[in-house]
C-alpha cells in the first residue's frame, strides 16, 4: 500500500486536503491507466529497469496553478519502491506564465513516465478550474460579493475541484447535500410550500444551516419571516435583485446564480447580493496545459 512522503502529506493538509483521500483518487485514477496488473507496457518495453532521470513540470500557458501536492502523490503512488524526488517551485493559486518551471521530479524513469498523464490530468484539471476562479475573483474585486462553487463537479473528484476554487480566490459553498440544506422547488411543492418545507427542515434538523431558494420578492419576503437567513436568487434580472436586496438585504445573506457570465459579473455585484454562484467553475473550466519534460539523467 502506498504510504505518502512526510512532505507532501504536510501540504496536502497546509491546504485542507485529506490524505487518505487524496490517494485515494489517485490510485483509482492510476488504476485506469495501468490496469489490474499495473503495466506501462511501452515505459516496461523501451526502458530499463535502473535508469533514472530528471524531469520538469513546466507551464504550457498563462494561468493559476493548483494540485502540486496531488501531482505529487500520484508520482510517488506510480514509483513502487524507488520514492522519486520532488522539488516544488511554486505556491498553489500562485500566477504563473506560459514557460514558468512548476516543479522537479527525479527518479527512476519508469516510475515518472507511468505516473506522467495521471499526475498531469490531475493537475491540468485543477489550474483549469483555478484559473477561471481567478477570471471571476479579479471582476469581483471592489466590490462586496465573492463567488462561490456549486455541486457540479465532476464525479470523485469534488474535493479537488473545490480545492481548486479555493486556490483560484473563489469561495466553497456546500460540499454536499449532508452539510447545507437547500430548499429548491421541488422540496416546496413536495411539502406543501416555501414554509413548511423551512419548517420541516428546521425540526428534522436543527442544527445545519439552511438555504431557501426564491425567484420573487414576496418568496424572498416569506422565506425571511419564516426564518431562513440565506436565499438562493435564481435566475433574477439586475433590476429584480435590487428589489429583494431592499426588501430582504438586511435580513439574510443573497446568493445570486443562474446564467451569470463575466461580462455581467460587476452588474450583479452591484445589486448588493453578497454571492455570486457560478457552476461553470467547475462544470464548464477548460485545462490549463501543462507537460513533463525529461531533462537530464540522474
Amino acid at each position: 500500500m502506498t504510504v505518502l512522503s512526510e512532505a507532501t502529506t504536510e501540504t496536502l493538509l497546509a491546504v485542507g486536503l485529506d490524505p487518505a483521500a487524496v490517494l485515494d483518487i489517485v490510485e483509482r485514477a492510476l488504476a485506469e491507466d495501468l490496469g489490474p496488473a499495473r503495466l506501462d507496457v511501452t515505459t516496461l518495453a523501451t526502458v530499463p529497469a535502473t535508469q533514472q532521470d530528471v524531469g520538469e513540470i513546466v507551464a504550457r500557458a498563462d494561468g493559476v496553478v493548483a494540485g502540486l501536492a496531488v501531482a505529487s502523490a500520484v508520482f510517488e503512488a506510480a514509483a513502487g519502491d524507488g520514492v522519486p524526488e520532488i522539488s516544488l517551485k511554486v505556491a498553489d493559486g500562485e500566477r504563473v506564465a506560459r514557460g514558468s518551471l512548476l516543479a522537479t521530479v527525479s527518479g527512476r524513469t519508469r516510475g515518472l513516465l507511468s505516473a506522467e498523464r495521471t499526475a498531469l490530468n490531475l493537475l491540468c484539471r485543477m489550474s483549469g478550474v483555478a484559473t477561471h476562479t481567478r477570471r471571476w475573483a479579479d471582476a469581483l474585486h471592489g466590490t462586496a460579493a465573492q463567488v462561490l462553487d456549486t455541486r457540479k463537479t465532476t464525479p470523485g473528484l469534488r474535493i479537488l475541484e473545490k480545492y481548486a476554487v479555493r486556490a483560484g480566490g473563489g469561495t466553497n459553498k456546500r460540499m454536499g447535500l449532508y452539510d447545507v440544506a437547500m430548499i429548491k422547488d421541488n422540496h416546496k411543492l413536495a411539502a406543501g410550500g416555501l414554509t413548511a418545507a423551512y419548517v420541516r427542515v428546521r425540526e428534522a434538523f436543527p442544527h445545519v444551516p439552511v438555504q431557501v431558494e426564491v425567484t420573487t420578492v414576496a418568496e424572498a419576503v416569506e422565506a425571511v419571516e419564516a426564518g431562513a437567513t440565506f436565499l438562493l436568487c435564481d435566475n433574477m434580472s439586475t433590476g429584480l435583485l435590487g428589489e429583494v436586496v431592499a426588501a430582504v438585504g438586511d435580513r439574510a445573506e443573497l446568493e445570486a446564480t443562474g446564467n451569470l457570465t463575466l461580462e455581467v459579473a460587476a452588474a450583479y455585484a452591484a445589486t448588493g447580493v453578497d454571492y455570486l454562484s457560478v457552476g461553470g467553475l467547475t462544470h464548464s473550466s477548460p485545462i490549463l496545459d501543462i507537460a513533463l519534460d525529461l531533462t537530464t539523467r540522474v
